[in-house]
């Protein structure tokens, strides 16, 4: 059975013949902050929906959305103007600017209405900043869930922003594991790289923790890595995305196999003692190294005579191998 939104007005009432079946167990609590809201909630039947001037209304606050893209409003903003607006937005007046809102839910409504220059359909609530914060994660439960970053960065922003815990386990439906797991996330990859990297839907918890613990645990700089991803970012996926950012954070805390050192089967020197030439056998070849640290001017009189003194050498060896 699909879920009632609660943020919209409903039809009037028709007349009943049954009794009304049994409401199904509610998804947040009815104590404390989240019975408040609740209660405010349960009066929407009887207020009507109001048309604000969009530039009355503030777009600040904790955002459970990484990005809205430009695309995003542009496409939302004619099928408005085609369709008019399908779903209010909820907003909440501001005590010390009277005559001004703050966004509750709906900030990408919000931006496609001020894009397409029409009043902005809106649900007025007087909701105290934590009544609002379950608004909000409520309104997502009702919607496409928020991916894993996303609800990670909105953890991040409800504690900085100074909420209790139990608000925020409410307003995400989570528990305490789980608010941790996020948090450490948010504060392990910078938010510039989530900013790049976006809200990759398909990327789970466990990738994202994974990426975390190997750029902590190696020490890396993630924003130096997706820097240098950066030139085709815009060419492929979110979830593409981070798989390229991913695979370099692999590949940079493995370390590079390295030749062990080898020893010259025979070391040329002068009477001085000093290297003049080191010879090195192996089954496919006989390596001669001359350094230019010895004796500089040799080495370019060998470079200029190679091919005499080398042919010079070897009819040398074969007069003195010949066979009858």
């Amino acid at each position: 059975m699909a879920r009632r939104n609660i943020f919209q007005p409903p039809p009037p009432p028709a007349p009943q013949t049954e009794p009304a079946p049994a409401e199904s167990r509610p998804r947040f609590p009815n104590t404390g902050p989240m019975s408040g809201v609740k209660s405010t909630l349960r009066d929407l039947s009887s207020n009507a929906i109001r048309e604000i001037d969009p530039t009355l209304i503030e777009d600040d606050g904790p955002r459970d959305r990484l990005a809205i893209t430009d695309a995003d409003v542009t496409e939302l903003a004619e099928s408005i103007r085609h369709h008019g607006q399908q779903v209010p937005i909820m907003v909440r007046p501001l005590a010390e600017t009277p005559g001004r809102y703050r966004i509750v839910y709906g900030r990408r409504r919000l931006q496609a209405l001020k894009l397409a220059g029409l009043p902005a359909k809106a649900l007025i609530r007087s909701l105290s900043d934590e009544q609002a914060i379950l608004a909000q994660g409520q309104e997502n439960s009702l919607r496409v869930d928020p991916s894993f970053i996303e609800k990670a960065v909105f953890v991040s922003e409800l504690a900085a922003n100074g909420y209790d815990t139990a608000v925020i386990l409410d307003a995400l439906a989570i528990d305490k594991p789980m608010l941790s797991r996020m948090t450490k996330v948010a504060r392990t990859i910078p938010a510039s790289v989530i900013r790049f990297v976006g809200p990759a839907h398909g990327i789970g918890r466990r990738r994202w923790e994974d990426l975390a613990d190997t750029a902590r645990d190696h020490g890396l700089n993630l924003e130096e890595l997706a820097d240098r991803l950066s030139a085709n970012a815009a060419a492929i996926s979110s979830d593409d995305r981070f798989a390229q950012l991913q695979a370099a954070t692999i590949k940079a805390s493995t370390p590079a196999r390295q030749a062990p050192p080898t020893e010259p089967d025979v070391a040329v020197r002068d009477t001085s003692g000093a290297t003049i030439a080191e010879v090195k056998s192996t089954p496919r070849a006989l390596t001669i190294r001359f350094g230019q640290s010895g004796d500089p001017a040799f080495t370019d009189w060998l470079r200029a005579n190679a091919e005499h003194e080398i042919l010079r050498l070897y009819r040398s060896w074969k007069s003195g191998h010949r066979t009858d």
